[in-house]
Parts: C-alpha cells; sequence; structure tokens
C-alpha cells in the first residue's frame, strides 16, 4: 500500500469518526478535541521527525489565538480572513525563533525555545492590544466566507473538523514525502545527513515553520471556538501539555498525537469536578500510561501489530 492510499484510508477513517460525534458528546468539547489534536500534530511534525523538542509552541498557539481575536472582534474580520492573518504570524514568529533556535542542539535548542518563548508571554501581558490578564473576551465567530453563520455549534463544528482534517493531511502528506524522509534523516542521525550534502538547517528551519504555522492555525480555531484569547493560550503550561499529549499518543506516530490530545483533553474535562485532585488524578493516569504503553498508547499498538505480523 503505497503513501497516497494510507493517506486516503487514514482520512476517511478519520471522518468516519469524526462525523457522527454531534448526535452523542457536548460539540464544544468535540471542537476542543480537534483544535489541541491539530496542535499536538503540528507539534509531533517537530518533535517525533525531526527529532527536535520544543518548550516554546505555546508562543505560536497563542500569538495566532490573539491575532485572530483582535482582528475580528476589533477590526471585524471575517473569521477566515482573520484564520489566515493568526497563521502569517505564528509562521513569521516561527521563522523568526526558529532562526534563532536551530543554531543550537538537545537542550540548549529546548532551553532557547522556552526563553523566547516566555518573552512572548511578557508581551502578551504588557501590550494593550492583548487585554493584559482578563485577554480578549467575546470574539465574533462571524459569518464564514459570508455564507456560513459560525454562531450556530454543529457549522462550527464542521468547520474545525475540515479544518482539522484539512492540516492532518497536510501533515500526512510532508511526513510521507522526500521532504520527510530527510527530516526522519536528520533525526535518525544529523551528521550522516550533512554528509549526504544536505542543508541540515535549512530543513530544521522548515519543518520548524510549518509546525508553528499549523500550531497557529488551531490557536486561531480555539480562539473562535470559545471565543477568546487569554494568557493560559501562550503560557509555558500549554507548552508542557502538547508535549505530555505527543509523548502520550505516541512521539513519531501519524494517530498517536490525535489520541494523546483525546485523552489529556477528556481527562481535564471529566476530571475538573473533583477540583486540584484532578491535577493528581491526571498525574498518576500519565504514570500508568508511561509504564504500560513505553512508546505512547498508538505507538505500542503498531509496535505490537508489526510483531504479530
Amino acid at each position: 500500500m503505497n503513501s497516497k492510499t494510507k493517506l486516503l484510508y487514514t482520512i476517511l477513517v478519520l471522518i468516519a469518526l469524526l462525523l457522527p460525534f454531534q448526535d452523542f458528546i457536548y460539540l464544544v468539547f468535540a471542537m476542543k478535541v480537534l483544535c489541541f489534536a491539530l496542535f499536538a500534530c503540528a507539534f509531533n511534525l517537530l518533535l517525533g521527525f525531526t527529532g527536535l523538542l520544543s518548550f516554546g509552541h505555546a508562543a505560536f498557539f497563542g500569538t495566532a489565538a490573539y491575532i485572530t481575536a483582535y482582528f475580528c472582534k476589533e477590526a471585524g474580520f471575517s473569521p477566515e480572513l482573520g484564520i489566515l492573518l493568526g497563521m502569517v504570524g505564528s509562521g513569521v514568529l516561527g521563522f523568526l525563533i526558529g532562526s534563532l533556535a536551530i543554531r543550537r542542539q538537545g537542550i540548549y535548542f529546548a532551553m532557547v525555545t522556552l526563553a523566547l518563548s516566555q518573552m512572548v508571554y511578557f508581551l502578551a501581558v504588557q501590550l494593550p492590544y492583548t487585554g493584559g490578564e482578563d485577554g480578549i473576551q467575546g470574539v465574533p465567530r462571524g459569518m464564514l466566507f459570508g455564507l456560513i453563520d459560525l454562531k450556530d455549534d454543529v457549522s462550527m463544528y464542521y468547520f474545525v473538523l475540515a479544518v482539522f482534517l484539512f492540516g492532518f493531511a497536510l501533515i500526512m502528506r510532508a511526513v510521507h514525502s522526500p521532504f520527510g524522509q530527510v527530516l526522519k534523516a536528520i533525526r535518525e542521525n544529523e551528521p550522516r545527513a550533512i554528509s549526504l550534502g544536505y542543508d541540515v538547517d535549512r530543513f530544521k528551519l522548515m519543518s520548524f515553520v510549518i509546525s508553528a504555522t499549523l500550531a497557529g492555525l488551531a490557536g486561531s480555531m480555539k480562539s473562535l471556538v470559545f471565543q477568546l484569547a487569554t494568557l493560559t493560550d501562550v503560557h509555558w503550561h500549554m507548552s508542557g501539555e502538547v508535549v505530555l499529549m505527543t509523548l502520550l499518543g505516541g512521539m513519531g506516530t501519524i494517530l498517536g498525537p490525535v489520541v494523546g490530545a483525546g485523552i489529556v483533553v477528556g481527562l481535564q474535562n471529566y476530571l475538573a469536578n473533583i477540583g486540584s485532585w484532578s491535577t493528581i488524578a491526571t498525574g498518576f493516569i500519565f504514570v500508568i500510561c508511561v509504564l504500560a504503553f513505553r512508546r505512547g498508547v498508538v505507538g505500542e499498538i503498531v509496535a505490537h501489530l508489526k510483531n504479530k505480523n
């Protein structure tokens, strides 16, 4: 089965699994899962397939959320234009941060991304356009292409689903392309990739910018779904959560981040009633998953199926 067939089958399975959600679960919860699943998939492109651990991806997620929220609320832009501006903003920020971060490797790369992300958080606190600690609230969802009213949760759900499938398909196409093979070569053995004549820094930067742009797309969608952008979106806790989602689902797998996002968001949602104990319960479940699924949930399933065959 070639990569194109795998891509088609995977998308069809996702559509089959996600379309019936509107009849069985809370739509806002489903949209939150889809937004964070896209965020985790974007992060996995950088960590799972390029081998670069970023502790600052919340900067791109939150920056796009603020840009989309500001222009949709204050300037009255349409949702598609607000999302596009959010993606451009996160992509430019990704280029600036990536250009500096790729000069270092390992833990130094991670620390550079964290430090620069904290600078973005400081700007979000201080700039008058972000609303400070109050954030930007009451963001209108607007009319998609002037035709579809996104105030309706069902319409918004299908829009979020379409955007998620677009981002997911784009990541799958990138991973199974020659570009993706070079990324995997860099992850496995960077010195050998250099010896083969590849401009490793350029490929790293391209991966970083694509990951940042798609993370921004997820942030923009989240700001429209919940109609607000807050400091939580750019806080380092958000960067930690996306790392957790990726590791829990299965780093370096296609569906792993989606499953990881579903688990983390589900735990946050359904354990919220127990207050501060939810953090302890989430940590306990995470420890069990790490001990039982060393490769992540999807990673272990894939490994088991390979061994079985």
